[in-house]
């Protein structure tokens, strides 16, 4: 087996997976090793997402781990065969891994959510939004680090899965660059919440109780619920989350911001009314 020098997100997911497959049937690594007839350190490396499996192996591991969820095997098994190289991989080697892992979760994904509190969401910005806000960044980036970032948002935006945005009033009121630039914006937004597939929902400042402003997150839709993933944005690039029990805390997290919020035509009245102010 070929050893990758730098797992995808998704590779180490299926190695997570598989690993909590052994625990919940009681087994340890040396003893589902032996079971596959591979050694310690080979068990160790399938389960750290370091080297792939076979079909044949994963649906023989989860024979043995006593797995019936023949829906949750499949999906294993498809994350296990995929051979895609998308369009991220252009961008290996120059910019942070974290991009290509976003941008790989995104492709696979059924759906998306996300809630913003402080900036317009990555996948609705206008190209001068995003270049404001890559140019805050400290340390500071050089100007082809700026474009390659921006280039590679361009490209993620070109998606058609349903996408569900929940946006607080202040990421719409934060000039991150000029008037000009809020004004683009906004028009923006409301070009895309006019979409099939967009729906973007507001919510005002003009809210008692509104504690949540920790609610930040983009909530991917897997093949199936236990295979969802959170991200959120950390100081050193973005943080993934996948345990059942936070899945299923950042579920209600959605919900219950998503229940304050403006239904998507008040929204779109909104973001009117704040564009006129420009």
């Amino acid at each position: 087996m070929v050893q990758r020098r730098e797992p995808t997100a998704r590779q180490l997911r299926l190695g997570v997976e598989l690993r909590r497959l052994r625990e919940a049937a009681g087994l340890t690594a040396v003893q589902a090793a032996a079971l596959l007839g591979v050694n310690r350190v080979q068990m160790s490396h399938i389960e750290s997402g370091l080297t792939g499996v076979s079909e044949e192996r994963l649906r023989r591991l989860a024979s043995h781990y006593a797995c019936t969820n023949a829906e949750f095997i499949d999906a294993l098994v498809e994350m296990a065969t995929d051979r895609t190289r998308g369009w991220w991989e252009e961008y290996r080697g120059r910019l942070p891994m974290s991009f290509l892992d976003l941008s790989e979760l995104e492709h696979h994904a059924r759906f998306l959510r996300h809630v913003a509190i402080l900036y317009v969401p990555g996948l609705l910005q206008t190209e001068d939004y995003s270049r404001a806000v890559f140019l805050s960044r400290l340390p500071e980036l050089t100007g082809e680090e700026v474009e390659l970032r921006i280039q590679h948002r361009r490209a993620r935006q070109e998606f058609s899965i349903p996408y569900e945005a929940v946006i607080h009033e202040a990421a719409l009121r934060i000039r991150v660059s000029d008037r000009a630039t809020a004004r683009a914006q906004l028009t923006r937004l409301l070009e895309l919440s006019e979409a099939d597939h967009i729906t973007v929902r507001v919510i005002p400042f003009d809210l008692d109780g509104f504690a949540r402003a920790s609610s930040a997150m983009t909530y991917v839709g897997g093949t199936l619920p236990k295979l969802d993933t959170v991200v959120r944005d950390a100081p050193h690039g973005s943080v993934f989350i996948d345990s059942e029990a936070q899945l299923g805390t950042y579920r209600t997290r959605f919900r219950k911001v998503e229940r304050v919020s403006l239904d998507p035509d008040r929204s779109r009245d909104f973001i009117r009314d704040l564009t006129k102010e420009l």
